[in-house]
């Protein structure tokens, strides 16, 4: 029956006129760089797993990896309806939850683009898994897992898949410049992790406990898988073929940029440079550059990578002098990162590059500061959103009862065996604990 469905299928005429609205090599870049992106989780895991305690390392992890699963749930029933389809009266700010429920009713190609709908939905999935766990950075070693799994299914369906619409949905905010998630993906992640923080608050007995991360070959390695996957988010944004070069570029360059810049602040402050620097600035430049990718030029890419490594690095020598446990620099890079993107994507802009994009007749007809202007405005939005409805979906889980953090015992001894009854490295089972 299938076999037979599909040879009539292709006599009709409807369904030959999809086919041919269809280019088989954006489709190809889409699905490819979907896998790179989710890549990216499994390299944010070995990130943030190298930072900490040996003893944390596994639950570390675990707040990433369990993205892949929770997200894509959350994403396939409700949440890319939520953020991409059409929402009548309330189009501004949200979708359809039910249009493309369970991912059906998904038009064969997704207009204007020559790519199935099914394509753009599993790429824009991968967004989803990665965002709400670059928000565990900001909270390891102390936050409850349950706690987690229950906070992060809600944050997707009512702080990212909004913000995800109005920026790409064709929302209030679909006029700014926002090229793979700079507001989307970084701000709301890094001021969704600031919130999250300072509710939890500190980890015990922080900053006297404050030990080196216990594994650095591990942050270099989630490093290098976030590098490479990087090339399919900012790359596979452009979601066809012609003009990819520019975004798989600028994002290496400016990735390049952000190690360079970092390397050179640590040499002039400490003599030396650390690898831990390195990557961090790399990252820095990544996140800098996400909303601008395909908007500049190379030039303007080193530019940005550098500034927004810069501005990162004072954010993390602040955080530090306020004594804020962010605990792996979540808001100091996605946060910040995320912020200097967004404005210096509106001050590197190319007229002929955005020419397309409705930003490109607000800066022709309005000049440069109207559309830095617009930049601040979509920040502010994405700000806003993420900080009240993180402090909104706290508020109702701590009302049900729904514990923040574990234990103070579990704390000291490790949250790997308190929250998962397992350990990443058994021989040190026993091992002295400092304090």
């Amino acid at each position: 029956m299938p076999a037979l469905q599909l040879a009539i299928g292709s006599l009709l005429p409807a369904h030959a006129a999809d086919a041919a609205a269809l280019n088989p090599a954006d489709n190809t870049l889409v699905l490819m760089s979907s896998a790179l992106v989710l890549l990216m989780t499994p390299g944010l895991a070995f990130f943030y797993g190298g930072f900490v305690q040996g003893r944390n390392v596994l639950n570390t992890m675990a707040m990433s990896f369990v993205m892949m699963g929770i997200a894509t749930v959350v994403w396939a029933t409700f949440g890319f309806s939520l953020a991409f389809a059409d929402g009548g009266a309330w189009q501004a700010v949200l979708g359809n939850p039910l249009r493309y429920a369970l991912l059906e009713n998904l038009p064969p190609s997704w207009e204007p683009l020559a790519i199935p709908g099914l394509s753009f939905a599993l790429f824009q999935g991968m967004f989803a898994i990665i965002t709400p766990a670059l928000i565990s950075g900001a909270l390891v070693e102390r936050i409850s897992f349950r706690f987690w799994c229950l906070f992060t299914p809600i944050w997707l369906l009512l702080v990212y898949a909004p913000l995800a619409h109005m920026v790409w949905g064709g929302g209030l905010l679909g006029k700014d410049l926002d090229f793979a998630g700079g507001t989307v993906v970084h701000i709301s992640s890094g001021v969704s992790a600031l919130v999250l923080a300072a509710l939890i608050g500190a980890r015990r007995q922080w900053p006297a406990s404050v030990r080196p991360p216990h594994d650095v070959t591990q942050i270099l390695l989630g490093t290098g898988l976030l590098w490479f996957g990087w090339f399919g988010f900012n790359g596979g944004s452009q979601l066809t073929v012609a003009g990819a070069e520019l975004p798989f570029t600028t994002t290496h360059v400016a990735a390049a940029a952000g190690l360079v810049a970092w390397s050179l602040l640590e040499t002039w402050r400490d003599g030396k440079p650390t690898a831990v620097g390195m990557a961090t600035g790399a990252v820095g430049g990544l996140v800098g550059i996400t909303p601008a990718a395909g908007f500049v030029t190379v030039g303007s890419a080193l530019a940005i990578g550098a500034l927004t490594s810069l501005l990162c690095f004072i954010s993390v020598q602040v955080k530090v002098k306020l004594r804020f446990d962010d605990s792996l620099d979540t808001y100091a890079v996605h946060g910040v990162g995320g912020t200097a993107g967004a404005l210096l994507t509106g001050v590197f802009a190319n007229a002929e590059l955005i020419a397309a994009h409705p930003a490109g007749e607000v800066l022709a007809q309005q000049g440069r500061a109207a559309l830095v202007l617009g930049q601040l405005q979509a920040v502010l939005v994405a700000y806003g959103l993420a900080g009240l409805g993180t402090l909104l979906i706290a508020a109702v889980l701590r009302g049900m009862g729904v514990r923040f953090r574990v234990s103070e015992n579990a704390e000291n001894l490790g949250v790997d065996v308190a929250e998962h009854g397992e350990e990443a490295y058994a021989e040190r089972v026993g091992s002295p604990q400092l304090f």
